[in-house]
Parts: structure tokens; sequence; C-alpha cells
């Protein structure tokens, strides 16, 4: 059988995505009061392996992911890139091919998103992207699920996006095509995503030039880091994207009870101010504990228990 893969949000499609996130808010008001390395009643994984391969840095993923096989009723096995041949020169190819041997599903968290085509069109079990400088698919379900535990529903929303044409703002628009919002994302000149990526939101995303005019009529205010890892120029960079950093006078251009929402890890004082960070209307807490809820329902889905 072909295994499914989850690269983009794409490959499962809006109905497999709704289908983890109901799958998700069932098994997290499952295990209120329970402690967090208890598996869950039916085990569903039990048995199974996951690898998790990390050639970029990570807290939330990694923590996540293994948390979520373990509560599945599986385990997992950790790899630095660094410590292993990968690291040395065996190609993702080779590498695919002799994890498939070993384990029932890989996660990589990598750079260039060509690496995790190659590892999925090689492996012979799943493959999940964890990260690529191309999208960041599994963060925005985990951004979904906050959304809807709001009590905002999805069709018909407004997202502002402000800052970095990045990775996470791709699956955002991907997301937006999908489960039918919108989104207007503020970015500056020369760091805005390309029109291939804003094309994935089938003409419910746009750019604009403006913060403001971004963020008026907004349900939901989105920001990132803007310096990612290995990035150059940082002071440049910096100084482009400070008209466009998230304040507590930017916030009130919003719809009441407008919504905040941060990725992870965050730079107080650049993208975002501490008062919006840690104020009222922000959800970054929660968003950060769906990422576990969600990585089990993608798990599930990979494996054919879901859609």
């Amino acid at each position: 059988m072909t295994p499914r893969h989850f690269l983009n949000l794409s490959d499962a499609g809006g109905d497999a995505i709704a289908a983890m996130i109901n799958d998700a808010i069932d098994r997290k008001a499952a295990r209120q009061g329970w402690p967090k390395g208890k598996p869950d009643a039916d085990a569903p994984l039990a048995g199974h392996t996951l690898a998790m391969v990390f050639e970029k840095n990570s807290t939330r993923t990694r923590v996540s992911f293994d948390m979520a096989i373990r509560q599945l009723g599986g385990t997992s096995i950790v790899m630095e890139a660094g410590s292993m041949q990968l690291g040395r020169g065996e190609t993702i190819a080779d590498t695919a091919r002799v994890l498939s041997g070993y384990v029932d599903a890989i996660m990589i968290r990598t750079d260039d998103h060509a690496k995790v085509q190659e590892m999925a069109a090689t492996a012979s079990v799943p493959v999940i992207n964890g990260l690529t400088d191309y999208s960041h698919p599994c963060q925005v379900v985990a951004d979904l699920l906050t959304i809807i535990e709001a009590g905002k529903a999805l069709p018909g929303l407004k997202v502002a996006w402000l800052g970095d044409g990045n990775n996470v703002l791709t699956s955002i628009v991907e997301a937006a095509g999908l489960m039918h919002f919108d989104v207007v994302a503020a970015c500056p000149q020369g760091f805005q995503p390309d029109e291939a990526a804003i094309a994935l939101g089938n003409g419910r995303a746009r750019v604009v030039g403006s913060a403001r005019e971004a963020v008026e009529g907004a349900d939901i205010v989105i920001t990132d880091t803007w310096i990612s890892m290995g990035q150059a120029h940082a002071d440049t960079k910096l100084k482009a994207m400070m008209p466009f950093q998230v304040d507590s006078d930017l916030m009130a251009a919003a719809n009441p009870g407008a919504k905040f929402l941060h990725c992870l890890p965050a730079h107080r004082g650049e993208e975002v101010t501490a008062d919006v960070i840690d104020g009222p209307q922000s959800l970054i807490w929660p968003e950060a504990e769906n990422r576990l809820h969600v990585q089990k329902s993608i798990l599930r889905w990979c494996f054919g228990q879901l859609g």
C-alpha cells in the first residue's frame, strides 16, 4: 500500500483536516486530569514506532510528537542529523530506505522542502513534515484547533498576518483555501510571499503593504519570529519589519474579541510587544499545547485511522 504522507495540508484535504481537529478535540477532552505520560484508553498506535529526525533545533515539535506517539500507545526514536550518517553525507533517499525497515513512520524537521519530498518518495512508511523552509502544516492544524476552541468558526473568518512572508504563512494560506476563511498578509517589500504561495488560497488570500489595513476587521491576528534559524542580515530585516510589529494599538484595530496567535519562539519587543503576547487576547499557550493534540490526530490520519 502507498503510505499516507503529510508534507502539506493539501496532502490530507479539508475534510481530513476537519476530522483531525474533531479527533483532537475528543481525545483532549478524554484526557482531562490524566498524567501526561498515561496512554489513551484505546492506545490506537500500540506497537508502532515513530522516528524523529532533526536537522533544525526544536522544542515544541520534538516534545509534542514524542508525547503524541506515547499517548497513542507507541514509542519514538529521536535522532539529530549531526549524530547520524545523514550528517556525514548519506543521502536522504538512503536514510529513508533504512529507517523504513526499522520504524513505522518518520517525522523530519529540516530546511529544504525538497528533502521531505525525497524522503516521502523513497520511504515505504508515512513521512511527516515537522517543518521546512516552505511550509509548516503541523503548526497550522494546531492554530485551527485553537481558533475553534476560542469559539470562532473557520468559514468566513478573517485572519491577519503581520511580518515575514514565510513558511507558516504559506501553510495558513493553504488552510484558508481548504477551510474557506480569508487571509490578509501585511509584509514589507522584499519579504512578501511569492505568487505561488498566495495562489494556494484559491482567491481567499492577498498581500497588502500596511499593517493597519491587514488588521482592520480581523478576527485573528498572527505573527511569527522575524529572524528564523540560520538567517543572515538580521539588522536589515529587523529594520524593514518594525512597521509590522503587533502592539496594543494595532490589536485595537481588529474586531472586538479578536485573538492573537504566535507559533513561538517569540521575541518580545520585536515582532510583538509584551503587553500583547502576555495579554488577555493572546492564545499562545493553548496554541502551543495544541501541537500535542493535533500531532496525535495527524499520526492517526497517516496510519489510516482517520479520514
